[in-house]
């Protein structure tokens, strides 16, 4: 297996990106992302090979998630993305673009969980469908229909 600290420098970010997608908050994805490694690094002699080192780091951090989510029992929420609204020009459009985005994410909350996970690690931009197939350990072709289906929903 690689060294730690290489892995740690490599794979930091991409860690990090991931799970303030899930989590919406750069604090809490910060403490994960450490715990990530954390556990990581306890349980590398189990790390068998077949998936990417990222993968596999990415797989920890969601059952991390998921734990935080059971113990503090509470809602995520989607924070609006100020890109796109940095180019309107009236408050008129702003409102408007924001009023989508809020019906949008609406409808994107009440897809079943791995459905939401898809469509939010696509349009977010951070992950390609190949990625977001490793992580769910399926393949290219279920993540892209799987976030087609959802968009159908």
């Amino acid at each position: 297996m690689h060294d730690v600290n290489d892995i740690y420098e490599k794979y930091a970010q991409t860690v990090f990106k991931y799970l303030r997608i899930l989590c919406k908050d750069e604090n809490v994805a910060e403490e994960l992302t450490q715990e990530t490694f954390y556990r990581a690094i306890k349980s590398i002699d189990r790390y068998d090979g077949t998936c990417k080192v990222s993968t596999w780091l990415c797989q920890i951090a969601k059952h991390i998630w998921y734990q935080e989510i059971d113990k503090k029992n509470r809602k995520k929420t989607f924070e609006l993305s100020e890109d796109m609204v940095s180019n309107t020009t009236s408050i008129e459009d702003l409102f408007c673009l924001r009023e989508k985005k809020m019906e949008m994410m609406k409808q994107v909350y009440k897809l079943d969980q791995t459905a939401k996970e898809v469509v939010l690690l696509r349009i977010t931009g951070a992950f390609s469908f190949r990625e977001i197939g490793e992580l769910f350990n399926k393949n290219e072709n279920w993540a892209r229909v799987t976030f087609y289906r959802a968009k159908q929903k």
